[in-house]
């Protein structure tokens, strides 16, 4: 009797427009290339072909499928990017089982968090996985060497589904939330793949290209990566996450997998071109840069094209609710004065609208407005949050009559001299930190169940020369103990990513307020900015 999965791997409808097809396309035309290439040791660099990738995900899948689950089944992916970790999401995604990727670094207190919100039916992590606290309702199992070892079964399912829709959901990205809890960006089959599209015609990577990327996998970037790779008929070169923290061994990986294009936010490089210049200087294969989640500091950016001098570099912008949009090739060299890099146009396919606060279109040079976003990839909604969905999910300012949705970024930008966008800040609370979006609410809301805790607010730091920081302002509550000695930031620690947690926590007797009686930031960052 022939199985679902034979079945799905087999025949997949809609080809062009499923990720798992998609992303396997070059297992039918050049099955015998690099699809991914691991870094092992010094000297040591695992590959795995298109072919062996294709026979991987055709295992996982029949493994998975043995399992009962029906489409639309959430199942969480833990684990970093590998060879066997882009099998397994290519596996669900052949199922139509929604993946929701987590960091094994992500603490027990959120991903239990994001089980209970997604009613995950499974969860599996990687071999030598170290999580063993799931909930009782969800089952488990472990995969590596091309087998998926289920230490616990999912409930039985009813199976519902019979044919996969190019509308169904692919995967899930869980961001930081505004309400304090984690917010489950919905992609589709038909969005992901679209994005892909635009993004592919920008000629970033061919055949012979291996791209390294350096972002965790439940991070959007890190599916940016694979898409580029793969969908180009490229290798995916996974950067350990063990090793990015030490410059020597970064470039080490950079150098023996042969990497040529290098993916990643901008503070990846920081120390490399501090203190190894002469090592970024000898990355002759690498022949591009991508970079998004945070501004590149000019200087930096400036020394990294000197050193190297045939890289093509580019500027990605956009958010994980379309993945990307923009991908603007940084000037070479880069003009004297120049004070902010452009975030262009959107790529093929989509549109950059700028909206100001009564809803009409600005087509005015220098006048700032809220970036709306055009796109056949757009994200299908927040999950379980139709409230947010819809404010993010609005009607298109140049015609509301269509019923045409686009997206509402909440991002600040201006147009320039030619009709390129440059990004000038948030609507919101929102901030970056390493690349990864925070909400400052979910961040004060975890200071604020602090039984010890009267008040609290987080801001932004930005200081010269420096990576900008988290810095929390506390009020203690009366006849509390001291929090000075690190309690507080390891009751934080328990249930926000580590980025998350406030690299600063300052103690007050008071919080400052304006005369409008919110609390004053603009004060609280120059006090803390002269180490007040």
């Amino acid at each position: 009797m022939t199985t679902f999965a034979e079945t799905a791997v087999a025949r997949p409808p809609a080809q062009e427009e499923m990720l798992h097809s998609f992303l396997l396309a070059a297992a039918a035309t050049t099955p015998d290339s690099p699809a991914v290439a691991q870094f092992v040791a010094n000297d040591t660099v695992q590959t795995v072909s298109y072919h062996q990738l294709e026979e991987l995900t055709r295992g996982y899948a029949l493994a998975l499928d043995s399992l009962g689950l029906d489409m639309g089944d959430r199942v969480i992916l833990e684990s970093d990017t590998s060879a066997h970790a882009i099998a397994m999401l290519l596996a669900c995604s052949t199922l139509g089982l929604p993946f929701v990727p987590v960091s094994p670094e992500t603490p027990d207190q959120r991903l239990h968090k994001i089980i209970e919100t997604t009613g995950a039916s499974l969860h599996v992590q990687a071999e030598g996985g170290k999580r063993e606290s799931i909930p009782e309702a969800t089952g488990t199992g472990r995969f590596g060497a091309g087998k998926l070892t289920v230490d616990r079964l999912p409930h039985p399912r009813t199976r519902r589904r019979r044919e996969l829709c190019a509308t169904d959901t692919a995967y899930m990205i869980f961001t930081s939330g505004t309400t304090g809890r984690p917010k489950g960006v919905v992609m589709s089959h038909r969005a992901v793949t679209s994005f892909y599209r635009g993004m592919l015609s920008q000629g970033i990577v061919g055949p012979q290209d291996k791209v390294a990327t350096t972002s965790p996998l439940q991070f959007d970037f890190s599916l940016l990566d694979i898409g580029l790779a793969l969908g180009s008929g490229a290798a995916v070169v996974p950067v350990p996450r063990k090793l990015m923290r030490w410059p020597t061994r970064f470039l080490r990986v950079l150098a023996d997998t042969g990497a040529t294009q290098v993916n990643g936010v901008p503070s990846i490089w920081r120390q490399s071109l501090k203190h190894l210049p002469d090592a970024v200087a000898a990355l002759k294969d690498v022949r591009g840069v991508l970079f998004c989640g945070e501004d590149f500091p000019l200087p930096e950016l400036r020394r990294l094209q000197q050193l190297l001098p045939h890289a093509r570099l580019i500027n990605c912008y956009g958010a994980t609710e379309s993945m990307a949009c923009s991908f603007t090739d940084v000037p070479r060299p880069l003009p004297n004065g120049l004070e902010k890099l452009s975030i262009g146009y959107a790529h093929p396919g989509a549109e950059m609208l700028l909206v100001d606060e009564s809803g009409h279109l600005i087509e005015e040079e220098e006048v700032p407005g809220e970036i709306h976003l055009r796109t056949p990839a757009l994200f299908t909604g927040y999950w379980d949050d139709p409230k947010a969905s819809a404010a993010a999910r609005v009607p298109d300012p140049a015609e509301p009559r269509s019923g045409q949705l686009v997206l509402k970024t909440g991002d600040l930008a201006f147009r320039g001299p030619h009709g390129e966008l440059y990004f000038c800040g948030r609507v919101d609370s929102q901030v970056q930190i390493r690349g990864n979006r925070v909400e400052l609410g979910e961040v004060e809301r975890r200071l604020l169940e602090h039984p010890e805790v009267a008040e609290a607010t987080v801001l932004l730091l930005e200081r010269a020369g420096v990576e900008p920081v988290l810095a929390a302002a506390v009020v203690a509550r009366a006849g509390a103990d001291s929090l000075g000695d690190g309690r507080l930031t390891a009751f934080c620690g328990q249930a926000l990513q580590s980025y998350m947690v406030p690299d600063e926590i300052h103690f007050l007797a008071e919080l400052p307020v304006t005369e409008n009686g919110k609390v004053d930031r603009r004060s609280l960052a120059f006090r803390f900015a002269e180490g007040g």
